[in-house]
């Protein structure tokens, strides 16, 4: 019923069928299954379950889809070709479209990157389908009951519908996609949210018109089933993207394909088919007709149209089971909305005739006498033992090979059970879903390089997924094999050249096995293909600050810092980078004698430091500043910030950088020309810090300390005595001594 919203606007339904029954079986069976009135409790169970009994939840849904979500689709599979005249009727879905989707599967196993484009497909089709469904129903329990609606309260409602679907896939299409196989057009939410509450209020207006306006011509049990279909439509559509917008918390695209959306679907086209195939073989004549026959068969068929498949695909050729199970799950689907479009109209007389309760003789018995199946098919589906026998292996055969694939699914979703993931590799080793989750339950057992096989295992099954690509080269440099690593990424840059992220991380790995200027052109490839790229610009501004280029790395340290303003809660944990960022450009600034850039910049570094209580790094930026003023001239202010940094450093335990800082005031004390034994004081207080790091670092400073203490002479050792005492002196020196010219 995917495309009964093209249907034209229906005539006027006859007086008799008003004075018949509008339900299909009885009202609470319609109401329940086929106007989802059981939606709400149902979506709240889910959410339950869910979150309480995850694995479980999962477990039974994937066994639900054999009972449920698989014999839908043979059901439209079964009345499009179960016999000759339906077949030929649409001979251009059931021939043409099936093998143009075939080829496509074929492609999807041999070229991995159209997978996400049949995937994405599938995916924002299904709520149109679902749409679709359930206008068309509300249309045909309308005119059951005697509500035939008119040409504006139809459009009405088509409209509403309409705008519920939209609403829906500007959900989807908002922001970029957490999935690698579900393609986004990234909108911007300042876009999408005001177009979803208008869209929103157009279907709650829109409908609700339409629905009271059918109201006024009968009595409530009439509107019941349109008014119900009508929630129903509320809850599947607009609840999700009011929940998304309200609480901030995303609905996976997938949910509606494969949750319990897709159960509730299923389960209401189950609940029209199988009152239309009842139909139709009563009318032909067909007393062997059973729903419990016809539910078999369905079942049997859609354990064909979905395992086999992957199966063979995975064990036979080698392919991906995951990617596999995937590309057979979407294009079945597409093929299913395809076709259902086609059959389910209600201006064909046929349908109508079953579906609104019309007494009209229709042709069907007659063409179905006439239209010969060729003799191994009348064969196959007559009653003698053989084919009775073949019937009877062929469907044990794939209730075997489904509870085989059950078993598989169970051992494969106990996420943190090794050995249930092994047997679950064992039944299938290709596939590449098992293999990440034995990496993850091989990490947490502390199995690292067990880990890193499974990682290389996942890759090697699925060469052209570039997360499990990632995902391996990732394994490798945690293992510490930064080799094999960027030989890793050198390989998918020759398959991917334009991803960012592997360019950046590729760039980090070249420059760690020293090829500088190929880790440079790496990130400035990623930056030239998206200059958003905070890493990129925060690496190559550093790189660039090593090589001496100065002005160059304040360039892309701007960059940097345009982007963490631009998005400071992806940024929050990166307040090291910023600061080193800001103090650098103050330095290029200094560097090309732009004073009020330099000053302006070291004190917005200092004032991001004590925001974000980063003492170290405010200690820093009071060095530097203190540098800065001094070769201005502006020694008092030099000497504050040399003051406070020393003060900072005493609460910390960094004795390095502590040891750094006196010695720079040491040095600056020494070129004011203050009294040696302040000097002198200062530097064994750096001596003292830095021998803890023995280094170029001690070496400089115990020299320049024994050519002071050589020339202060026998008053050194009283300051030794009292050094504690001298370097309160230093630090508590007035500004009017630096006022003073030297």
């Amino acid at each position: 019923m995917g495309r009964a919203l093209t249907a034209a606007a229906p005539p006027s339904a006859p007086a008799s069928s008003a004075r018949q029954s509008p339900w299909i079986y009885r009202p609470w069976t319609d109401l329940l299954i086929g106007c989802g009135a059981w939606s709400a409790p149902l979506l709240l169970l889910a959410f339950y379950a869910t979150t309480t009994y995850a694995r479980a939840w999962t477990v039974a849904f994937y066994f639900l889809a054999l009972l449920c979500n698989y014999p839908h689709f043979m059901a439209t599979v079964y009345r499009a070709y179960h016999t000759r005249t339906e077949f030929e009727k649409y001979r251009i879905f059931t021939v043409h479209i099936a093998l143009l989707l075939a080829f496509a599967g074929v492609i999807a196993h041999v070229w991995y990157p159209l997978l996400p484009w049949i995937f994405t497909l599938y995916i924002c089709w299904s709520p149109w389908h679902y749409t679709g469904q359930n206008f068309g129903l509300l249309m045909m329990f309308a005119r059951r009951a005697g509500l035939a609606p008119s040409p504006a309260e139809r459009n009405a409602i088509h409209l509403s519908f309409m705008a519920s679907f939209l609403l829906l896939i500007l959900s989807f299409q908002t922001g970029p996609s957490g999935d690698a196989l579900i393609l986004s057009l990234d909108l911007p939410a300042r876009v999408t949210v005001p177009a979803r509450a208008v869209l929103a209020l157009s279907f709650v207006g829109a409908s609700g018109w339409a629905l009271v306006s059918m109201a006024r011509r009968g009595r409530f049990g009439a509107i019941l089933a349109p008014l119900t279909l009508a929630v129903t439509q509320f809850l599947w559509f607009l609840l999700p993207a009011m929940i998304q917008l309200f609480s901030g918390h995303e609905v996976p695209q997938t949910r509606y394909s494969s949750g319990v959306l897709a159960v509730l679907h299923s389960a209401q086209y189950l609940w029209i088919t199988s009152y239309y195939q009842q139909r139709e073989a009563r009318q032909r004549g067909d007393a062997h007709w059973r729903f419990s026959r016809y539910l078999l068969t369905l079942v049997a068929g859609g354990i064909a149209l979905f395992i086999p498949g992957p199966w063979i695909a995975s064990r036979m050729f080698h392919r991906d089971f995951a990617a596999s199970f995937l590309t057979f799950t979407a294009l079945v689907n597409i093929h299913h909305f395809i076709l259902d479009g086609a059959l389910w109209k209600l201006r064909d007389s046929r349908v109508a005739a079953f579906l609104l309760n019309s007494n009209e003789k229709t042709p069907g018995a007659e063409l179905r006498a006439r239209g010969a199946w060729p003799s191994a098919a009348r064969w196959l589906t007559g009653f003698t033992p053989a084919a009775r026998g073949l019937r009877i292996t062929t469907v044990a055969l794939l209730l075997a090979w489904a509870a085989m694939d059950q078993l598989h699914f169970y051992w494969s979703s106990e996420a943190d059970s090794v050995p249930a993931l092994e047997r679950a590799a064992k039944l299938n080793p290709h596939d590449s879903s098992v293999e990440m989750r034995l990496a993850r339950a091989e990490t947490l057992a502390g199995k690292r390089d067990a880990s890193l096989a499974a990682l290389g295992r996942a890759a090697a099954v699925s060469p052209g997924s570039l997360p499990l690509r990632e995902a391996y080269a990732r394994g490798l440099i945690e293992a510490g094999r930064e080799a094999e690593a960027y030989a890793q990424y050198q390989e998918m840059l020759g398959h991917w050249p334009g991803n960012t992220a592997a360019l950046v991380n590729y760039g980090l790995l070249a420059q760690r096995l020293g090829h500088g200027d190929e880790a440079i052109d790496s990130w400035q490839r990623s930056i030239d293909i998206d200059p958003g790229q905070a890493n990129a610009q925060h690496y190559l501004a550093e790189a660039q600050d090593r090589r001496g280029e100065v002005q160059a790395a304040a360039r892309h340290y701007r960059a940097y810092l345009q982007i963490v303003a631009s998005h400071r809660d992806e940024h929050r944990n990166e307040t090291a980078s910023v600061l080193a960022a800001l103090i650098k450009v103050a330095d290029a600034h200094a560097a090309g004698n732009q004073q009020d850039g330099a000053l302006a910049g070291y004190n917005a570094a200092i004032q991001f430091a004590e925001r974000a209580n980063a003492k170290a790094l405010e200690s820093l930026a009071l060095v530097h500043l203190a540098d800065f003023e001094e070769r201005q001239e502006s020694a008092v202010a030099a000497a504050s910030a040399y003051q406070r940094a020393l003060a900072i450093d005493a609460s910390l335990s960094d004795p390095t950088s502590a040891a750094s800082d006196w010695f720079n005031y040491a040095q600056f004390l020494d070129r004011r020309h203050l009294p040696e034994r302040l000097v002198f004081a200062c530097l064994l207080r750096a001596e003292e810090l830095a021998s803890a790091t023995p280094g170029i670092q001690l070496n400089t400073i115990v020299e320049v300390r024994a050519q002071n203490e050589a020339h202060l002479g026998q008053q050194a050792a009283a300051v030794r005595r009292s050094s504690g005492v001298v370097l309160k002196e230093a630090l508590a020196l007035p500004a009017s001594l630096f006022a003073r010219p030297r």
